[in-house]
């Protein structure tokens, strides 16, 4: 029988390796294709893809586990919930693939796209370009169709120019400039305060005006310390929240 192909993952040693794994492996099974087996590989197999021990694979597994995206049968293996809900809490623990993980696992459309000058609100993250490319799109959950959240991202044209929209109703933007644009991400500074929703957001999520929501300020640097995107997300308040841990390591 065939089984899943998730994605590679290139480790922190400063990070727990059973959760960059979880995370890497999350953000596999909540991107992948409706033709794609559900199936995973063995612990062994999986444990050889990721560069980890077998004991840091299972405590991976066990985390996706508990949150309901697989489940596990003696001698039968292990298979991914096709079904299972996909709006959890997020835990972030520093890593990209925490981020993309966030992003991923939703029916997405793109509302539209095109340039438009530096917003002055993101000024500084862009001081040496005059115009941005945009793309706006909305995400909805997979199984009851309810929106979810609404993302703007601003993205150096450069690497716009580079970007297949097929690509974006897929993937998170971070998964696409990191895995096909081929840009170095070195880190994302996130920022998450509380609104309320403004008639844009209000008429997509299908929220009451003024009502509270989650606004999330993304911003994605390369490592020269360059900021590469900017998303700006309006999360429906009462789908998420968010914690975030930091290792005193």
């Amino acid at each position: 029988m065939t089984s899943f192909a998730p994605d590679s993952i290139v480790l922190n040693r400063k990070l727990p390796l059973w959760y960059q794994v979880s995370q890497s492996l999350r953000a596999s099974i909540l991107g992948r294709s409706p033709q794609d087996p559900l199936r995973l590989p063995t612990e062994e197999q999986l444990a050889g893809h990721y560069g980890v021990s077998v004991l840091t694979m299972r405590q991976a597994l066990k985390e996706l586990e508990d949150e309901g995206l697989i489940s596990r049968h003696r001698r039968r293996g292990t298979f991914i919930e096709p079904h299972a809900r996909r709006g959890s809490p997020v835990r972030l623990l520093g890593s990209v693939d925490a981020i993309v993980a966030q992003q991923s696992g939703m029916t997405t459309e793109l509302l539209d796209h095109g340039s438009t000058p530096v917003p002055g609100e993101l000024a500084e993250f862009f001081p040496d370009v005059r115009e941005v490319s945009t793309y706006h799109r909305l995400r909805s959950d997979e199984k009851t169709g309810e929106p979810t959240n609404h993302a703007r991202n601003y993205v150096r044209p450069e690497l716009a120019a580079r970007i297949d929209l097929d690509d974006l109703v897929r993937w998170p933007m971070t998964k696409v400039l990191r895995d096909v644009v081929g840009a170095d991400i070195s880190r994302i500074t996130d920022t998450v305060e509380a609104r309320l929703a403004d008639p844009e957001t209000s008429k997509l999520l299908q929220v009451p005006l003024l009502s509270p929501i989650l606004h999330y300020t993304g911003v994605t640097y390369d490592a020269d310390g360059r900021p590469l995107d900017v998303a700006v997300i309006h999360y429906r308040g009462d789908r998420f929240s968010f914690t975030v841990t930091l290792d005193a390591t």
